[in-house]
C-alpha cells in the first residue's frame, strides 16, 4: 500500500523570470510605485491571517476540498472519502460563528508585537468569503473586513487584505456535479469563453468591492497562482484602472505571477541567499508555527527561532510576514500571542536596527556573517547583532572593513556605550544572558 504523501504542495514558485522596479516606468503608476516602494521597505515586519472555515475543521486551509492534492489530506483526512468530505467541508459555513471575535483586541496585540502593516484572508481558495459581498451567498453572517479594517489604522497599522482567485464553490469555476476536481477551473476558459467571462466578471465585482468598502490598503494580496496566467485569464488590465482609482497608493502583489501587477515579490516558508535574492522589492511569508490557519496542537517555533528569521530577513534587505491563524471563535491561540508579545519585547529594545533599515553591501554582509553576525544599515549607525548564543569578547571593526567608517558603539535599547580600544569594540560579559542584542555602530560623518 503506498503511504499518503505529505510534503506540501501549496508553496508557488515564480511563473516567470522576475521584474526590477525600472521596469515598471513605462507605466503610469509608477511614480506612487516608487513612493510606496519606500515607504513598505520601511514596514520589516507583517502578519497574515489564514482565517475562515478550515479554522473550524482545523485543517490545511481549503487545500482538502481539491481530489489532486493529496498531500493535503495526507494520514489526517477530513472525512474517509471525497463525497463525504466536501459535503461536510461546504456545511462549516452554518456552524463558523466567531462571536469572540474582537478586532480591537488583536489590534492591540498586533501593536505590542511591533507588527507594521497586517493581511487577512477575505476569501480562500473554497469561496468561502469572510466580507459582506453582494456577489455570492457563501459568506459570513457579518461582515468581519470592515471592522478589521478599521481597528487596525486605529492602531496606527496598516491594514491589507488577501483574496484568491480561485473560487471552488463558484459554478463557474468547479461546477457541482460531483465529479473528481483539480485545484484549476474544471474545463478550459478558451472552451468556453462565456462560462469563463462570468467568472472573470465575478472576480472583477468581488475585488472592486473590497477596494471600495474598506477605506485606504496597504495591499491587495492576491493568491492562487495557477490564476490569470494563460489557461485561466482574469482581464487585469481592464480591472487595475478601476482598482487604483480606488486605491492610488495600494500595492498590488498577484503573487507569483510576475509582470506589472506583481509590485513585490513574496517567497514563501523561505529566506533567499544572499546571491539569489529578489531584484524587486520582497517579502518573506513564515508562519509561526507550521500551518497557516488554525490547527489544534499546531507545532510552534520558540521565540529565538522567529527573531533569528527577522533578522536573517532583514539582513538581506527584505520584509517579513509572520503567520497566525485564528481560532473559529475569533480569538488568537495562545502560543502564537505568546510568541508575538515576545518578539515585541524584542523590538522594544531592537527596533532601532530593524525598522526604517535596508541592506548593507553584499561584501559587508559577507564579512559580517562570517563572524556571526546579522547586520543590518541605517542612516546614520550600521547595527550588529550576534548569531551565537555566546557572543565573542569584542567586534573586530577592521576584520568587518567598518574601522574607519564608524566612531562609537552602544547597545541598543538601553544606549549604554561600549568601549573601544583601537579596531576592537567591547561587549560586557551581560550581555551573553540577552537574546540577539543589538549593537549601534555610529557612522562617522562625511
Amino acid at each position: 500500500m503506498t503511504e499518503p504523501t505529505t510534503a506540501r504542495e501549496d508553496i508557488e514558485t515564480a511563473k516567470a523570470a522576475g521584474w526590477t522596479t525600472q521596469d515598471f516606468a513605462q507605466f503610469p503608476e509608477y511614480p506612487t510605485l516608487v513612493k510606496q516602494w519606500r515607504w513598505f521597505q520601511d514596514q520589516k515586519i507583517g502578519l497574515l491571517m489564514h482565517w475562515g472555515v478550515y479554522s473550524q475543521a482545523g485543517i490545511v486551509e481549503s487545500w482538502q476540498l481539491s481530489d489532486e492534492d493529496t498531500w493535503a489530506r495526507g494520514k489526517h483526512p477530513f472525512r474517509p472519502n471525497m463525497h463525504q468530505l466536501k459535503k461536510d467541508y461546504w456545511g462549516l459555513a452554518k456552524q463558523f460563528n466567531p462571536q469572540h471575535y474582537d478586532p480591537t483586541a488583536w489590534a492591540k496585540i498586533f501593536k505590542a508585537a511591533g507588527i507594521r502593516y497586517t493581511i487577512l484572508t477575505t476569501k480562500h481558495h473554497d469561496g468561502f468569503n469572510l466580507f459582506n459581498t453582494q456577489y455570492s451567498d457563501y459568506k459570513t453572517a457579518a461582515d468581519l473586513v470592515g471592522p478589521y479594517a478599521d481597528a487596525m489604522r486605529q492602531a496606527g497599522i496598516v491594514p491589507g487584505v488577501y483574496y484568491s482567485k480561485a473560487d471552488w464553490h463558484h459554478p463557474d469555476y468547479w461546477r457541482p456535479d460531483g465529479q473528481p476536481k483539480s485545484r484549476h477551473a474544471d474545463y478550459l476558459p478558451a472552451d468556453d469563453p462565456e462560462r469563463w467571462g462570468r467568472f472573470t466578471d465575478f472576480v472583477h465585482k468581488q475585488l472592486l468591492e473590497l477596494a471600495t468598502n474598506y477605506g485606504p490598503l496597504g495591499m491587495l494580496w492576491l493568491d492562487a497562482g495557477w490564476v490569470n496566467g494563460e489557461r485561466e485569464p482574469l482581464g487585469f488590465d481592464e480591472l487595475m484602472p478601476e482598482i487604483r482609482q480606488a486605491q492610488p497608493d495600494m500595492l498590488v502583489v498577484d503573487r507569483t505571477m510576475g509582470g506589472r501587477y506583481e509590485n513585490y515579490v513574496t517567497p514563501e516558508r523561505q529566506i533567499p541567499t544572499l546571491a539569489d535574492r529578489p531584484r524587486l522589492p520582497w517579502e518573506s511569508n513564515i508562519p509561526l508555527s507550521n500551518d497557516w490557519g488554525y490547527v489544534p496542537h499546531a507545532d510552534y517555533k520558540n521565540s529565538r527561532t522567529v527573531i533569528q528569521d527577522v533578522l536573517q530577513v532583514v539582513t538581506l534587505g527584505g520584509n517579513i510576514v509572520l503567520g497566525i491563524g485564528p481560532k473559529p471563535d475569533g480569538t488568537l491561540p495562545k502560543v502564537g500571542v505568546k510568541l508575538l508579545l515576545q518578539l515585541g519585547g524584542w523590538l522594544n529594545l531592537n527596533g532601532q536596527g530593524i525598522y526604517n533599515t535596508r541592506a548593507a553591501s553584499a561584501d559587508l554582509i559577507q564579512r559580517a556573517a562570517d563572524l556571526k553576525y546579522f547586520i543590518t544599515e541605517g542612516a546614520t549607525h550600521y547595527y550588529l547583532f550576534p548569531k551565537a548564543k555566546v557572543p565573542s569578547a569584542a567586534i573586530d571593526l577592521k576584520a568587518l572593513g567598518l574601522a574607519d567608517a564608524v566612531t562609537t558603539a552602544s547597545l541598543l535599547g538601553t544606549n549604554t556605550p561600549l568601549t573601544r580600544d583601537g579596531d576592537l569594540v567591547k561587549l560586557p560579559g551581560g550581555l551573553r544572558q540577552r537574546l540577539l542584542p543589538g549593537i549601534a555602530l555610529a557612522k562617522r560623518p562625511e
